[in-house]
């Protein structure tokens, strides 16, 4: 049978993060401009940003897809058109599209731009699926309340032109493909226009309404309970059955996440596929990949609905993110001899055992003997935030070359 090979696509919220995507392996970004995007709260691109961004990914041999779904109010289709006819003059790969009036107008004001259907409207089965593709859809998300085996029925009961692209990593909400009123209704920022404030990840208590101000915990700890708090998808553990289901395009949430969160990520989903791919009757995941995925910040993991809803998805005790590992620096230069400068994020010490991650490399782990500043003095501790620090390594470290130590601590994000 002949397999095709997945594409890892991966979260892009600023330049820096779309910079490190592409350098860990990312076959395409998903970003956003400053306007009809459903992540608000990251950086984003502004108008000429979006046209350095496209052009930046497609001289890599990056695809470059946009997010236009937010549900959109009458007042927000008056600049749609231009904004529209900005993205396919930048050379857009597709436009990810959620509203059908959004549909329309992308037909009308870009319609050199392929469509791609946004898991925001909740694709469950195949008559979904190909009512998209007959209304020219080049690709659906599908909803990630799916199972592997409805996957594949779609799979088989759709178009083969018709792309199939399903989250296979990163944070799960509560609401039915994401689209949920809590936050709207606690704080007046819309979820479906990309303000969501979180509220799921928030503590709650039972308050009796003739009792005012006593609050009961239906508690798990003594600070209450995390009633809504999801876990984080990952499956990272399945790369066969997810490529077997016919999903054409592994995706990665995150675009309000950091930059070593794409790039550790990507790099995990983008070596074990190729491991995949080169050998698919005798493949294991390699350890130091399963590894990759504890070591940036994370909640609690499990395999969403994809081996049926039976795993529960909801962590009450608390709504910490695990962060064992810390970034310590980024790479600013390096020589063939292994001279390698790089610029400060996290202090560490001589003497710290530090991993050093690359592109397409298994990490390398090395304890610090001797650290100098750009003047030659000795260092027993980097503590300078942004300080460009010299190490010797045994190789010539690649360009966006990661250095991290492990910190065994856990933070809470509420």
């Amino acid at each position: 049978m002949m397999i095709k090979k997945p594409e890892i696509l991966s979260p892009a919220g600023d330049f820096e993060k779309l910079r490190y995507a592409i350098a860990y392996g990312a076959d395409a970004v998903y970003l956003a401009g400053r306007r009809f995007g459903m992540r608000a709260a990251t950086g984003n691109f502004d108008d000429g940003e979006l046209r350095q961004a496209i052009s930046y990914a497609h001289a890599r041999g990056v695809k470059c897809y946009i997010t236009v779904n937010i549900v959109p109010s009458n007042a927000d289709l008056q600049q749609l058109p231009g904004y529209l006819e900005l993205l396919q003059d930048a050379g857009a790969d597709a436009l990810i599209v959620a509203d059908v009036g959004v549909v329309a107008m992308a037909k009308r004001y870009a319609p050199k731009v392929p469509l791609h259907i946004s898991t925001q409207t909740s694709i469950l089965n195949y008559e979904a699926a190909n009512f998209w593709a007959e209304l020219g859809a080049e690709r659906i998300v599908l909803a990630r309340e799916l199972s592997l085996p409805e996957i594949a029925e779609i799979r088989e009961k759709t178009p083969k032109a018709l792309q199939i692209e399903a989250f296979v990593h990163g944070a799960m909400c509560i609401s039915y493909s994401g689209r949920c009123l809590i936050s709207q209704y606690m704080t007046g920022r819309d979820a479906n226009r990309g303000a969501c404030a979180q509220p799921c990840r928030w503590k709650y208590s039972l308050m009796e309404e003739k009792r005012p101000g006593e609050y009961f915990p239906v508690e798990e700890d003594g600070r209450g309970t995390y009633l809504y708090n999801s876990k984080d998808m990952c499956m990272i553990e399945h790369i066969p059955e997810l490529v077997r289901a016919g999903i054409d395009s592994f995706k990665i949430e995150g675009r309000a996440k950091t930059a070593y969160y794409a790039a550790g990520i990507t790099s995990a989903y983008r070596r074990a596929v190729d491991a995949y791919m080169q050998n698919p009757e005798g493949f294991i995941l390699a350890e130091d990949i399963r590894a990759e995925i504890g070591k940036v910040s994370h909640r609690n993991y499990y395999t969403g609905f994809y081996f049926g809803a039976e795993e529960c998805g909801q962590f009450y005790e608390d709504s910490h993110y695990i962060r064992d590992w810390e970034v310590t620096g980024l790479w600013d230069s390096c020589d063939a001899q292994g001279n390698a400068v790089f610029r400060l994020k996290n202090r560490f010490f001589s003497g710290d055992t530090l991993e050093l991650i690359q592109p397409g490399q298994a990490p390398y782990r090395f304890a610090v003997t001797e650290m100098t500043d750009d003047e030659g003095n000795l260092l027993p501790v980097a503590h300078h935030p942004e300080m460009r620090v010299h190490l010797k390594l045994p190789f010539e470290a690649a360009p966006y070359a990661i250095l991290r130590k492990e910190t065994g601590e856990s933070i809470d994000k509420q």
